[in-house]
């Protein structure tokens, strides 16, 4: 050991030495001369300092002096971490100074707990790319649910009937969110299939018109679905009969990505805030559950979409229900004009008009809202071909995580890396960056 040492000192310190080979030396720079350096009688640079009378050993009184950049000291650093067993720095530094001082020792030692392999499994600290920019379905003017995003809730107990120990079944909420306004439409499923799904999608359609664009999820994050609704949307011929249902383009997120689709997750999280609070252990019945469910659609369509005005002369706040019929869902009706004499109105003029407003509105008071990120702000690096990754199994340890290579990268518009190819094996799978953690190791 002490033959290492001497052959680290002669190469990062021989300024130092020549210091110190002189009488009455004078040591620079200052942080150097902090520590008293001198030469013991092999020849070896060890640390002065000031704890000559205490009762440590003399190792420990003087360690020997070592440089943070070096081979040797990374080697170091790496026996008394895995010696420790994984330890962090704050015992490492302890117990390497009871024989060694490293300059800048934090540094160094954090710098190869980095590099630890093990520590980054159990850390699984997961890559955050910065927030991406908003899509066109969000930001541009068109027709309430003319681009939609849709997801499910459940399930709900429903009773057949209002009698006393009547049979129960499992109910579930498909919900439809427009991507420009937040108008939300409900519709009550009956089981998990691709037909019960078509057939809530023809509801809609019916009522809500012909979208241009569907957006989902994949299956994998759908709230209490499951394993019947996972295999369904996995399933490419499934997609592909869904996305045919009606002319429009259907869009799927790639699997595992709930926070890809966070408008209709919001939304479905608003329906369970109003539902737990008012069914509560209740069991309603097809018809109540119904009606539960339409009443909470027209108090999520009369939210604002900007904060209110606390100044009485300003206008009502924007909602939703201002794009479906005009003003909020749940507003007072207004005075009855059938009696009016129709050269006082001229009432398409007067609702094209006011549908116009409310796009100019929507444009000048909430799209602004939209313009800064609430979160994930700071760039970061992508990934890369090539780069090893673990994968995210939220139901197993870090330990236990599958391991994997990435094969290909997705970047956005923008440039960064959200979703990747992963070979693992079990096969290839795609997933977003932020449900991997990439290890440290070269490739």
């Amino acid at each position: 050991m002490r033959l290492a040492v001497r052959v680290t000192q002669r190469t990062y310190f021989p300024e130092l030495l020549k210091q110190l080979a002189k009488p009455n030396h004078l040591v620079t720079p200052s942080t150097m001369a902090q520590l008293a350096p001198f030469m013991d009688h092999a020849g070896l640079i060890r640390v002065g300092g000031r704890l000559q009378r205490s009762m440590l050993s003399d190792d420990a009184k003087h360690p020997y002096l070592l440089p943070k950049e070096s081979h040797v000291t990374s080697l170091l650093i790496t026996a008394f971490h895995r010696r420790l067993l994984h330890a962090g720095p704050k015992l490492i530094i302890a117990m390497l100074r009871q024989e060694f001082w490293i300059v800048s020792c934090r540094e160094a030692v954090r710098r190869v707990i980095f590099k630890c392999v093990t520590c980054t499994r159990h850390k699984a600290l997961h890559p955050t790319p910065r927030m991406g920019i908003l899509p066109e379905a969000r930001v541009h003017s068109v027709r309430a649910f003319s681009s939609v995003g849709t997801d499910y809730g459940g399930p709900y107990l429903i009773k057949e009937c209002k009698r006393r120990n009547t049979k129960t079944t499992k109910v579930y909420i498909a919900l439809f969110v427009c991507m420009a306004t937040k108008a939300i439409h409900l519709e009550i499923v009956s089981d998990l299939t691709a037909d019960a799904f078509l057939a809530a999608l023809d509801r809609f359609v019916a009522r809500r018109g012909v979208p241009a664009h569907v957006y989902s999820d994949c299956g994998t994050n759908y709230v209490g679905a499951a394993r019947q609704l996972k295999q369904i949307f996995r399933d490419k011929n499934v997609q592909a009969q869904v996305s045919a249902h009606v002319v429009c383009d259907w869009h799927f997120n790639p699997p595992a990505t709930p926070h890809f689709g966070g408008l209709w997750e919001a939304g479905i999280k608003s329906v369970k805030f109003h539902l737990k609070r008012v069914i509560g252990t209740q069991v309603l019945t097809y018809e109540e559950f119904e009606t539960l469910c339409v009443r909470i659609e027209g108090i999520l369509n009369s939210r604002p979409l900007t904060p209110a005005s606390m100044d009485p002369h300003d206008h009502t706040a924007l909602t939703p229900g201002h794009f479906l019929i005009g003003q909020p869902i749940m507003e007072v009706p207004e005075v009855n004009l059938t009696e009016v004499p129709m050269n006082r109105l001229t009432r398409w003029q007067l609702l094209r008009q006011m549908h116009q407003s409310f796009w100019k509105r929507w444009s000048r008071e909430y799209l602004n809202t939209l313009q800064g990120r609430q979160k994930w702000t700071t760039i970061q690096d992508n990934l890369k071909v090539g780069d090893l990754v673990i994968v995210d199994a939220p139901n197993q340890p870090p330990s236990v995580w599958r391991m994997g290579r990435i094969t290909a990268v997705h970047p956005g518009p923008d440039q960064i890396v959200r979703v990747i190819t992963i070979i693992t094996q079990d096969g290839e799978m795609k997933r977003p960056v932020v449900k991997v953690v990439k290890l440290p190791t070269d490739k």
